[in-house]
């Protein structure tokens, strides 16, 4: 058998998506909850303008997994799950340069043993070195410049969300726990950290890895915040985000896997059937607490971190104190992305493709439009400038800006 592809393998093949319909004991098409209509009188109060949408591959397909573009020094970097890694000019939607696997003959796409060898989790780049991860368990290290490759790297498990790269370290979670550091010139393994025995039912997918000030942030399996020394993978401390309590399986799920965020030194993160968590950065101490359930990123202004439930109500929390401001109701059973934060508005991406503005003061929505027919958008919307960019699970990608040209 494949590593990765062990019982607890079969068991995170439960997307984030399913396991929060209904919040029942069971999956039956009657326990599902039918997802809120948008308005059909709805009027605007903001212009959004679409800049530009262009295509990567094939997406994310069925896999569950959240492929999310990333934007650096104007270059906009994505991956299809198909094989495909593209470049495109973050302005104008030029498509710089595109690879295939196919291409370098490492994947045998064309062969049937090999079908799960497909990019997942979306590129990390700095410098120029692009680097991703794939369902069979490798890293793969690019030249952003062009999309020839450099190196590779033979991991335990799949890899489901993307690397991050810092102070020349590719570091890296799989989804049997591991968290790895690699030469980010080599691809070599510098350390490895085993977080131990992992649940056996879990949400499909990986929270993202934070790394600043020489420590790593992450969230569990097991509904924990980890801080991790950067240069050895040494754990500094740890703080429960849930409890994992319940009378079945899915009410025992408390995965921490897709909201951590970090915002100068203190830390927000939340856990599905658990809470929202500020902690200090530095030593670990919690700050406050509230109740919250969750698996989608959180995100963050001046004053308030927001963040959508695991119904897809999207919320406001007071940074210092974590009281709630605000909810908003009319998204419910949509299944929302993760929320990102353009200007005076918080940004979502709905199972129908549709992508909703709502203004950050009281929630209220002000603008939505349509990047791809009936084509859901799990992955948080990225925000650079006044742009933000949003891709679905086709792969299809739009640039929107608030008012005209």
């Amino acid at each position: 058998m494949k590593a990765g592809f062990t019982k607890r393998a079969c068991a995170v093949a439960l997307t984030a998506s399913l396991v929060a319909l209904a919040g029942c004991h069971s999956f039956k098409k009657e326990n599902i909850q039918p997802p809120t209509p948008l308005a059909k009188d709805f009027t605007p109060t903001v212009q959004v303008t679409r800049l530009w949408k262009d295509r990567v591959g094939k997406g994310a397909g069925e896999s569950g997994i959240r492929m999310r573009p990333t934007v650096v020094d104007g270059v906009l970097y994505a991956a299809s799950t198909d094989g495909t890694i593209a470049a495109i000019d973050a302005t104008s939607g030029k498509k710089l340069w595109s690879e295939h696997s196919r291409q370098h003959g490492w994947f045998g796409w064309g062969d049937k043993k090999r079908k799960d060898s497909f990019y997942s989790g979306g590129p990390a780049v700095a410098g120029d070195l692009l680097v991703i991860g794939t369902l069979d368990g490798h890293v793969y290290g690019f030249d952003a410049k062009d999309g020839k490759p450099r190196w590779t790297a033979a991991l335990t498990s799949e890899v489901i969300d993307s690397p991050v790269i810092s102070n020349g370290l590719v570091i890296v979670r799989t989804q049997d726990g591991n968290l790895y550091g690699l030469d980010s010139a080599t691809g070599e393994r510098r350390w490895v950290y085993d977080q131990g025995t992992v649940p056996s039912l879990s949400l499909r997918g990986n929270g993202p890895i934070l790394a600043a000030n020489g420590v790593v942030f992450f969230g569990s399996d097991n509904g924990k915040l980890v801080a991790l020394r950067e240069d050895n993978g040494e754990k500094l401390w740890e703080q429960p985000l849930a409890s994992g309590e319940g009378r079945t399986d899915i009410d025992r799920l408390d995965d921490a896997d897709g909201s951590i965020l970090l915002d100068g030194s203190t830390l927000y993160a939340a856990a599905y059937h658990g809470n929202l968590l500020a902690v200090d950065g530095p030593s670990g101490r919690p700050m406050w607490s509230h109740p919250f359930s969750s698996y989608t990123s959180l995100a963050v202004n001046g004053s308030a971190v927001y963040g959508v439930d695991d119904s897809s109500q999207v919320w406001a929390f007071d940074k210092s104190s974590g009281s709630d401001m605000w909810k908003n109701s009319k998204l419910r059973y949509r299944w929302l992305s993760g929320p990102a934060v353009q200007g005076d508005y918080v940004v979502v991406g709905d199972m129908y493709g549709y992508v909703h503005w709502l203004q950050t003061g009281d929630g209220a929505l002000a603008a939505r439009e349509r990047l791809s027919r009936k084509v859901a958008i799990r992955a948080q919307p990225v925000v650079v400038g006044d742009v933000v960019y949003v891709e679905d699970v086709e792969g299809h990608i739009g640039a929107y800006r608030l008012g005209g040209h």
